[in-house]
């Protein structure tokens, strides 16, 4: 018992003792010696540096590269203890270098060069700065900083000069180069473990005279990074879209995803759609270093993971032929209109769609005036200035009169629903005269004061007949044409995966409302329901629902969603992330008969009408329809649309020439893509009939009260 009450007490001493000692330790270290080791720990730097991820590739259908990845270099900055002066001056000699080898940096601040004035960006590319303006005066940061809206460019430039401590010994440009680079890194959170990234796709030139003169630039380190690469410069534009700098917006909404200040996000087309699938995962390494940059020891290192790649739905070669073809026909409108007015001087854009029609999959796709990718920050300022806006994609945001391309709707929906026989036959008399105040006529009687005689509903769509349109419109109404419409897609977005999709509209008493603010839903009249049946009045409609359109005419009545993407595959083995498969949105019911009287009168259409001069002795039977539409005081529009081959289709196309006189012109278009698609021959240089057009259609001059 003695014995065990005497190891006890040892143990309590020993116990004691240890308590002791390990209170000392901490005495000394932090009483005794605490400012010592804090100057030790100052004296080093824990950095993470990112390893970016390469962003998935964009593919055509056949596999096909558009889009890729080269390996560039960035130029990133860290903070660290440099005075105000001394990282001031590392700027100037960042910035020298720049300037001397051509490359951009990022400077964010909505201020221009002197003579200073605020120079917003649409960042959402909404149309107005207003947004992006007074989220920028309400910003906490700026607030703190004392601007305000009241404040001139001027007074905010005069309060970051005493901010950064930028003196007179530079000059007015230097001094905003100083600004506008340490304005840009303190709002994308710069500090001591997050970098931000100055520049990127830097020239060897630049990285070769930053890393001899590393003494200079303490603080900044050239990493290696990925740069998105054009496979195909110049082609479908604006399907892949592009990717940019991630907006104060964008970071507020995609944070919670792992983004930062600094990121790449994707801004249009398939790259913003995509962004899920393509991102990857960046990696780190994350580091100690004193502050003299030696390294110390590696924390961890996490390998960055490859984003996926996509399969669109496209055909590199059809897509090339069929913006060839835009591009060359709406030249050659120009060229041959000659001193006459309003004869094609003004065709300067169109769009062009082309679908599968028995998968809703869009083979090409195409918007001119088109631009460069890979070119688009050098162009930026001279694409925001050019008129005819070839950054806006017409095939998925413009909005069209289809012109007398809709008689094909209205000659359905007429037939289905009991307001026309098959059979029936009405009599072209030239002038309208069902109602005493508004009487509207043909087009054949305007220009040869004719008629078309006796028609049946295949020889009104061959001869594009108004009258006959005019009284079966009349007949079923503007609700059951509205209900037509809405079966066929068209108003109605298409499913299509670009987010700049529009949907248009239908004319309707409703619609009418919402334009002219001062009429009521019953201030509709049937003056308004005639035009609207041949394709005028408020009706506008995007080429892609136009394509969409004539597709499921040509398959008999099934609609499908349109597919630009047709896969996400793995960048590790290829393998299938997740396949688009067709999808029905709507079976139409159509009587047999009923299709095969519309299908007759647009291979008449083809073969005999309007578009026969572009399809004569052609290789293979096409359906189609043309339609011209009156826009303001310039040119007509051009519209066309077809399907082929006529017995078995298997693509439908539609076509919009901007100002381009007539339908028949943007047949022309249409043939060089089923000579591409069907390989009938080499597509040539689009011509175009220079004689004086008729005029085809009604146009709505006087009409909508």
């Amino acid at each position: 018992m003695p014995n065990s009450k005497a190891r006890f007490f040892i143990l309590k001493i020993l116990i004691a003792i240890m308590f002791a000692l390990v209170a000392w330790k901490l005495f000394d270290l932090q009483i005794m010696k605490g400012e010592q080791y804090a100057q030790i720990a100052n004296d080093r730097l824990v950095t993470n540096i990112v390893e970016k991820a390469p962003r998935g590739e964009i593919l055509d259908r056949y596999g096909t590269k558009l889009v890729s990845n080269k390996v560039g270099y960035s130029v990133v900055m860290q903070k660290t203890d440099m005075t105000d002066d001394e990282l001031n001056e590392v700027i100037k000699k960042l910035v020298d270098i720049f300037y001397s080898t051509g490359c951009e940096y990022y400077d964010s601040l909505p201020i221009s060069f002197a003579p200073y004035s605020y120079s917003f960006k649409d960042d959402n590319e909404d149309g107005s700065t207003e947004d992006e303006r007074t989220a920028w005066f309400s910003d906490e940061n700026n607030i703190d900083d004392g601007i305000n809206e009241s404040l001139s460019a001027d007074n905010v430039i005069q309060i970051y000069k005493e901010k950064y401590k930028v003196g007179n010994q530079y000059s007015e440009d230097e001094q905003r180069r100083i600004i506008g680079i340490r304005y840009a890194a303190e709002a994308s959170g710069l500090s001591q473990t997050t970098m931000f990234t100055v520049a990127d796709d830097i020239p060897v030139e630049a990285v070769t005279q930053i890393k001899e003169r590393q003494d200079e630039f303490k603080g900044i380190t050239v990493i290696n990074d990925y740069i998105r690469q054009y496979e195909m410069p110049g082609l479908a534009t604006h399907i892949l879209g592009r990717i940019g700098r991630i907006n104060a917006e964008e970071y507020d909404s995609n944070k919670d995803l792992g983004y930062g200040y600094n990121d790449m996000i994707g801004k249009q087309g398939i790259e913003k759609w995509g962004e899920q699938y393509l991102r990857g995962t960046d990696g780190t390494t994350g580091t100690t270093k004193e502050v003299n940059g030696k390294e110390i020891t590696v924390l961890d290192d996490t390998e960055p993971i490859p984003g996926n790649y996509i399969v669109l739905t496209i055909d590199s070669d059809l897509q090339r032929v069929t913006e060839q073809s835009l591009a060359n026909t709406i030249q050659n409108i120009r060229n041959s209109s000659g001193t006459k007015e309003k004869n094609g001087a003004d065709c300067n854009a169109g769009a062009a769609v082309v679908i599968d029609v028995k998968t809703g999959d869009v083979l090409s796709m195409a918007s001119c005036p088109t631009y460069d990718m890979s070119r688009f920050d050098e162009d930026y300022n001279e694409l925001l200035q050019n008129t005819a806006n070839p950054m806006w994609n017409r095939a998925v945001s413009g909005l069209y009169s289809p012109g007398s391309t809709f008689k094909p709707l209205t000659a359905i929906a007429a037939l289905e629903s009991g307001n026309l026989g098959i059979n029936e036959i009405i009599e072209d008399e030239g002038v309208y005269k069902f109602y005493s105040d508004y009487q509207p006529t043909c087009w054949i009687w305007n220009e040869y004061k004719m008629t078309h005689g006796k028609q049946n509903v295949s020889e009104a769509l061959e001869n594009s007949c108004n009258f006959f349109f005019y009284e079966i419109g009349r007949r079923m109404g503007i609700e059951v044409l509205e209900e037509y419409a809405k079966k066929f897609g068209l108003g109605e977005k298409t499913g299509i995966e670009l987010d700049e999709e529009t949907a248009g509209h239908m004319a309707s008493p409703e619609y009418k409302k919402e334009v002219v603010q001062s009429l009521t839903s019953q201030d509709w009249y049937g003056g308004d329901t005639l035009q609207a049946a041949i394709g005028q009045s408020y009706s506008l409609f995007t080429p892609v629902q136009l394509a969409n359109y004539a597709a499921t005419i040509a398959n008999g009545g099934t609609r499908y969603k349109v597919n630009l993407v047709k896969s996400i595959r793995s960048s590790d083995d290829g393998s299938v992330v997740k396949e688009f498969e067709p999808e029905v949105v709507e079976n139409i019911d159509i009587d047999d008969d009923v299709l095969n009287a519309i299908k007759q009168g647009m291979k008449r259409v083809v073969d005999e009408g309007s578009a026969s001069e572009i399809f004569s002795g052609y290789g293979i039977q096409v359906g189609g329809k043309t339609g011209t539409a009156q826009v303001g005081d310039g040119s007509n529009n051009a519209v066309f649309i077809a399907y082929a081959p006529f017995d078995d289709p298997q693509i439908a196309v539609s076509v919009v020439l901007e100002h381009g006189v007539r339908g028949t012109n943007a047949a022309q278009v249409a043939k060089d893509i089923f000579d591409q698609y069907f390989n009938l021959s080499n597509p040539h240089e689009s011509t175009v009939p220079t004689e004086e057009p008729a005029q085809e259609e009604e146009t709505n001059s006087g009409l909508l009260r």
